[in-house]
């Protein structure tokens, strides 16, 4: 437990500054300030796009958020170019190559969620499933889940063995 108290802010660091290398015209968003943007409900509220795979999506998602798992879906909602825009993935690379696309375009007002849903969750965020609340989140995979906070990462329930099959 103690090594994952100390590797997980290690690693976080380590892919904030990836992401920040990788993409540096990216502007960046912190979870708090996402927060804080959505519950002052000041117009404009930004557009959420959620740049996962669909099975991820379907896990957990940012409230209201739209499954754009591309830029071509991006673009495809046909979103105003001065439209408020946030991305966000797992960690923060594939919404900010999104991002970057977006701009790239003609958006102008487009965000990355530093540490996406991952940093959301972690922080105690609210998430949802099928319109309902939840806790988990889809761990990409199980390396990348360890940077979610235990208790968060969606383990599919194991199969249950066939009562007739044990006879």
């Amino acid at each position: 437990m103690l090594l994952q108290t100390v590797a997980r802010p290690v690693a976080w660091w380590m892919i904030d500054h990836w992401v920040q290398w990788a993409f540096p015209g990216v502007p960046t968003l912190t979870p708090q300030s996402l927060a804080d943007w959505l519950s002052e409900g000041k117009a404009p509220l930004p557009i959420l796009l959620d740049v996962r795979r669909d099975d991820e999506f379907a896990v957990s998602h940012l409230p209201n958020a739209r499954a754009t798992p591309n830029l071509d879906a991006a673009l495809a909602l046909g979103l105003n170019s001065d439209q408020p825009i946030v991305a966000y993935c797992s960690v923060g690379y594939r919404s900010a190559r999104l991002a970057a696309g977006l701009q790239a375009a003609g958006y102008t007002q487009v965000f990355n969620l530093a540490g996406s849903i991952f940093q959301w969750a972690n922080q105690g965020r609210s998430l949802v499933h099928s319109g309902q609340p939840t806790a988990v989140v889809h761990p990409y995979n199980p390396r990348w889940g360890l940077l979610l906070k235990p208790g968060l990462a969606h383990l599919p329930e194991q199969s249950k063995p066939d009562v007739d099959q044990q006879k």
